[in-house]
């Protein structure tokens, strides 16, 4: 396999890595969101899962801009379980925003870990810039969520 080759396989896994983390987050956003009671959490939860799905959008255009022509992801096997977990909770258990959040922040440190992994990683440039730009926004997020959970105790 010649260096372009290993290189654009690299490429491609770590991306689509974090496409699967973003299709989890967007889906567990959408999801505890609608379980929260705090109406201004909901809508925050709303709009971050419509960011998600931005998030992955723009980095499927860059697997097309790379050669990779199907991109299509369907999120991790944790990320489906996490979900359902705090499905279950929220619909089963009555989950207070409490837990609820604190699902959501679990959610948020693996997407901080896949991003920290995927910037480790020897990406050309405009690939780099975009991530390191996302995961600016999801530490943002991550603390936003975790001060609303330490808020709502």
């Amino acid at each position: 396999m010649s260096t372009d080759a290993v290189k654009n396989s690299t490429l491609e896994s770590t991306v689509k890595s974090v496409i699967n983390v973003l299709q989890d987050s967007q889906k567990g956003f959408a999801d505890i969101g609608e379980h929260l009671k705090d109406e201004t959490l909901k809508r925050y939860f709303l709009a971050e899962s419509l960011k998600r799905a931005r998030f992955r959008a723009e980095l499927e255009n860059e697997l097309h801009r790379h050669g990779v022509k199907d991109v299509h992801e369907t999120g991790t096997v944790s990320g489906t379980l996490h979900r359902a977990w705090g499905d279950l909770k929220g619909k089963v258990f009555g989950s207070s925003d409490h837990e609820l959040l604190a699902t959501a922040e679990q959610g948020e440190d693996v997407a901080k870990k896949t991003y920290t992994e995927a910037l480790e990683q020897e990406l050309p440039l405009p690939l780099r810039q975009l991530l390191t730009e996302q995961f600016a926004h999801i530490q943002t997020s991550h603390g936003y969520v975790k001060l609303h959970r330490d808020e709502t105790k």
